[in-house]
This record gives structure tokens, C-alpha cells and sequence, in this order.
């Protein structure tokens, strides 16, 4: 099957198009035919080697984690899919690939492609749709009537976020350039600071979540608008020793996870601050909880660029750039 792979780590390195292999399908699996597949700034730093101590992947290695397509198999122990199903997932870590022609899904990872959607727009949704899930509603237990902040609002996390916030019931602020006002706007934002000209700083105030996804001066200023009691949750590092035993890292690694968020965790118990750090995981059960929202027209995918599979290269480039209003898509079919 045709495929991108990744040779070695390096910065900007170019995938390199092959015939490889086709997946080996384990009992509890789906052959996925890849019809699309979404570009996430996590592919860009994995191929950089930034993710080498959390995610020790063996190379040659093909990337991609979000998938929209067809079933063509299922193992053995497979019960809720059949061949001809249309469906999405963010595949698990240690078994990503989508940037080919077939990926094996876990059946637990799985969901039937919202109805509605193309192909496109479904792989755009499920690694920022589980993101803005697992940060506001199963580690924030975000709450009608609160507030939370949403930094960088056109960004393919901020615009899924924004909606499920303000599906929760909560008052959303968030960040975003001059150009991308509306947007983030029509996407139900209540408060919106124009990064080119003010400070998020000297406007918010009193929040009870923060969804952090900047560098760490912006972490550090986002303490200071958070009320005592408040959450702070970064999908953006540092990582912190909780990850660490989540993901049963070795000794080694669990220190410098502990060495790296110290500042913060110690900032943050200062004010009163619960901090936390995600790393999303795949997850089948909260992706057809996402559907439902879809379909109920509750929330709806933002896809800013599709690509042609051949230029796998070019969209990654286009979403290291870091102006992508929303999610950046290829396309197979």
C-alpha cells in the first residue's frame, strides 16, 4: 500500500512516499480504508523528535492520527463494525499511521462517521474533538454558568472548544488575531482579546478553567486569571508527574517530568490552582458522544485546507505556520 514514512527524527524532515506493507490486523481491530486524514502540529513534533521520551516509536515510521474511511476488515473479536461501515477515529499511540492507504483501528477506538459529514470534515474532528472533551469535561467537569478561557480560538482545538464550552453552558473568552475576530465570534465566543493589540492579562479575571495551549510566559499569566479553586489544564506542557504514572513512564522520565512542571505546580498551589497536563488519549465511547453533538447541530467542524494525499509535506508545513483557521485535512479519495 502506498504511504508517507518517516526515516529518521529531524526538523522539517520530509516524509518520504513508499509502497510498504500492508498492517497486520490484530483480534480486536479494524481495517481502515483511509479515505482522509487529519494534520495535527502533534505529527510535526513527533517527526522532530519532541515527543521521543513520552512516545518511544521504532523507525521507519508512518504518521497520522485522526482517520475518516471505510471498514475493509475486522478481527476476530470484533462486534460492533462490519465491512462497509463508514467510520472516524484518533488512532491509539504505538499504532498511528493514517498517512497511507489502510490503518488498524482498535474497536474501542472507533466511532460510525457523524451523518452529514464528508470525509474531510469527519477527519478533522476526533484528536482536537477528544482534546476539548477530555480537558473541559472529564478534567475540568466544566459546569453551566462558569467561566473558561480558550486560548488561540481559530486554532483546530480552540474551534472545537469554544462550542462544546459553550454547549456546557459556560462563558467562553478566548484569543485570537485582528482577521479571526468573527470567526471565533460565530463560533459562540463571549469575550474575545485581539492578541495583536491587548493583553488577556488586563481583561479576564475571576475564571474557572483555563484551556492552555501557548508557550510558558502564557501559562504563567494565565494563573493570574483563574479565581482560587480554579483549573488549569495545558495540552502544551510541561508534563506533570501524574502523566507521568498514567502513562507508566520509566524512573528516569517521571523525574524530569517532575523537574520540568515544578514551577508551576508550585505557582499554581500558591493561588489555590489546580494544574494538570493532557495528552489526549483515543477513546471510542467519548467520540460517539461527540457524534451526538454533531448530529444534534450542537457543533459543527471548522476545516480551514484540504490536501491531496501526495502533498502530505506541504500541509504539515502549513500547519507548523500556525495560521490555519481550524483543522487542515488530506484527502485519499
Amino acid at each position: 500500500m502506498k504511504a508517507f514514512v518517516l526515516d529518521r527524527y529531524g526538523k522539517k524532515a520530509a516524509l518520504r512516499s513508499a509502497d510498504i506493507p500492508m498492517p497486520e490486523l490484530r483480534d480486536d481491530e479494524v481495517l481502515v480504508q483511509v479515505h482522509a486524514a487529519g494534520v495535527n502540529l502533534l505529527d510535526a513534533k513527533i517527526r522532530d523528535g519532541e515527543f521521543k521520551l513520552i512516545l518511544p516509536y521504532r523507525l521507519p515510521l508512518v504518521l497520522g492520527h485522526d482517520v475518516a474511511g471505510v471498514v475493509a476488515k475486522v478481527g476476530p473479536r470484533v462486534q460492533h463494525f462490519r465491512t462497509g461501515d463508514e467510520v472516524y477515529a484518533r488512532v491509539d499511540d504505538f499504532r498511528i499511521g493514517t498517512f497511507a492507504e489502510f490503518v488498524p483501528v482498535k474497536e474501542a477506538s472507533l466511532a460510525l462517521k457523524p451523518r452529514g459529514l464528508t470525509m474531510e470534515e469527519a477527519a478533522s474532528i476526533p484528536l482536537v474533538g477528544l482534546t476539548a472533551w477530555q480537558a473541559l469535561v472529564v478534567k475540568a467537569n466544566l459546569k453551566r454558568g462558569q467561566k473558561a478561557f480558550i486560548q488561540a480560538g481559530s486554532g483546530g482545538v480552540g474551534t472545537f472548544a469554544i462550542q462544546l464550552a459553550k454547549h456546557l453552558g459556560a462563558t467562553v473568552a478566548t484569543t485570537t488575531s485582528t482577521g479571526n475576530v468573527a470567526l471565533v465570534k460565530t463560533l459562540g465566543a463571549d469575550v474575545v482579546v485581539d492578541y495583536k493589540s491587548q493583553d488577556f492579562e488586563d481583561i479576564l479575571y475571576g475564571y474557572d478553567v483555563v484551556l492552555n495551549s501557548q508557550d510558558g510566559k502564557t501559562l504563567e499569566k494565565s494563573l493570574r486569571v483563574l479565581k482560587r479553586g480554579g483549573k488549569l489544564i495545558s495540552i502544551s506542557g510541561p508534563p506533570d508527574p501524574e502523566f507521568g504514572k498514567e502513562i507508566a513512564a520509566p524512573g528516569f522520565v517521571k523525574l524530569v517530568m517532575r523537574l520540568l512542571s515544578s514551577g508551576i505546580r508550585r505557582k499554581a498551589k500558591g493561588r489555590g490552582i489546580d494544574y494538570a497536563f493532557l495528552f489526549m488519549k483515543a477513546n471510542g465511547s467519548q467520540l460517539r458522544e461527540i457524534t451526538r453533538l454533531i448530529e444534534a447541530g450542537a457543533i459543527h467542524p471548522v476545516v480551514d485546507r484540504i490536501f491531496p494525499f501526495a502533498s502530505i509535506n506541504e500541509a504539515l508545513a502549513y500547519v507548523e505556520a500556525g495560521r490555519a483557521k481550524g483543522k487542515v485535512v488530506i484527502k485519499f479519495k
